[in-house]
């Protein structure tokens, strides 16, 4: 197991449109797997952050991502299956980039279908965080980040200052900004 240096904003590989697992229950799907597990915990004891991890960021061009919330979940070669028509703001952070938030709109209810190590198929329906930490990692599995996705005005804002005008609401916007896809969430207010 190593910890990895975290690939930051401007390294190629986060640009990567990873490659699909073949074997999941591999030697080499392990290793990185562990790799992710430790780099991602070496980054929580240091900052006190982080939920998700995707293979790219530790250097592996490979379709998958670990997650730490309420426990451990492994996610190989996942995608989305399904979306809700409803979207929602949130100030995504990233490790890639980790003194920039960036605002963007994310879908609130998402179903992702993906492999476990055994290589059986799984589906999950999630909504809010989870389903916003998914699709975060997910796009780094297509060479996305989160920059590429700005949404609204001034959706850029340094991690200092961002404590200071928005740390008390945290990462997701009050209720007025959870919208219909698409649509203006200011509507009536000008």
């Amino acid at each position: 197991m190593t910890i990895h240096r975290i690939r930051l904003l401007g390294d190629p590989i986060l640009r990567t449109d990873c490659e699909t697992i073949a074997r999941t229950s591999s030697t080499a799907v392990r290793v990185i797997l562990d790799d992710m597990r430790e780099t991602l915990n070496d980054w929580q004891s240091r900052f006190g952050s982080g939920r998700g991890i995707a293979a790219p960021q530790i250097g592996a061009p490979v379709r998958m991502i670990y997650i730490e919330m309420e426990k451990p979940w492994v996610l190989i070669n996942p995608e989305i299956v399904d979306i809700g028509n409803e979207d929602f703001s949130v100030w995504d952070d990233c490790f890639s980039f980790p003194n920039l938030l960036v605002r963007v709109s994310r879908a609130y209810r998402i179903r992702v279908r993906y492999q476990d190590l055994k290589g059986e198929w799984h589906e999950d329906d999630l909504e809010g965080d989870r389903a916003e930490l998914v699709q975060h990692e997910l796009d780094h599995l297509d060479g996305v980040l989160a920059v590429d996705r700005p949404h609204g005005l001034d959706p850029f804002c340094l991690r200092e200052e961002w404590h200071r005008l928005h740390g008390e609401r945290g990462r997701y916007g009050p209720p007025e900004f959870r919208t219909a896809a698409y649509s203006t969430p200011l509507t009536g207010l000008l």
